[in-house]
């Protein structure tokens, strides 16, 4: 009868969907919140100038909407993902979108003045609203991207037990053991008895 061993699939890179389940869920989150307190904020008094609702301008375009949704979709990404190559590229991306809500607001300037606009209220306010515009939840992203491209860098016992396909292995002599790691098999040589010997 024939043998059948499992072969562990290395060049499948397949990953369990629940590998970035939860980094991507927040980088969601903080994409949608970053392409979308421009444009709610005034409301409540959480704003940079103009200190409008829904108020377009190229500004916000750049700054805010762009860089925010590419954190949520790469969010998606990663929540959806089985596949190792896109789940890593879309920590990246996420990791660059992150990246540009902190540098962004640093190079408007020298495009063009008031690009970005003023964060409005005293000082405190102020401090609050560059966090949460900007640079804090620029942070946020960086780090949830960081974590989520470490865990998909690295092969663990689940992602090998994910990406294990059953595959028919020809038959061998009751001698035949040792069957390594790669799912390849060894043939043991039958140990020859000395002659003479029963």
């Amino acid at each position: 009868m024939a043998a059948r061993r499992a072969r562990t699939g290395y060049g499948s890179w397949q990953t369990p969907r629940t590998r970035g389940a939860a980094s991507g869920f927040g980088l969601f989150l903080l994409g949608v919140w970053g392409a979308l307190i421009p444009f709610v904020g005034p409301s409540f008094d959480y704003a940079y100038t103009p200190n409008s609702s829904w108020t377009w301008t190229a500004g916000r375009f750049w700054l805010e909407l762009l860089p925010g949704v590419v954190v949520a979709l790469s969010g998606l990404t990663l929540i959806q993902s089985t596949r190792r190559t896109a789940a890593l590229g879309a920590a990246w991306l996420a990791i660059v979108g992150g990246a540009w809500f902190i540098v962004g607001p640093l190079l408007a300037p020298t495009w063009r003045t008031n690009y970005i606009g003023h964060p409005t209220g005293g000082t405190t306010r102020v401090a609050v609203e560059q966090i949460g515009f900007f640079y804090g939840l620029g942070g946020a992203i960086i780090l949830l991207g960081a974590l989520a491209a470490g865990r998909f860098s690295v092969v663990s016992v689940r992602d090998v037990r994910a990406s294990r396909v059953s595959e028919p292995v020809a038959d061998y002599p009751a001698d035949t053991r040792n069957y390594p790691d790669d799912g390849t098999v060894t043939r043991v040589p039958a140990r020859r008895r000395p002659s003479g010997v029963s």
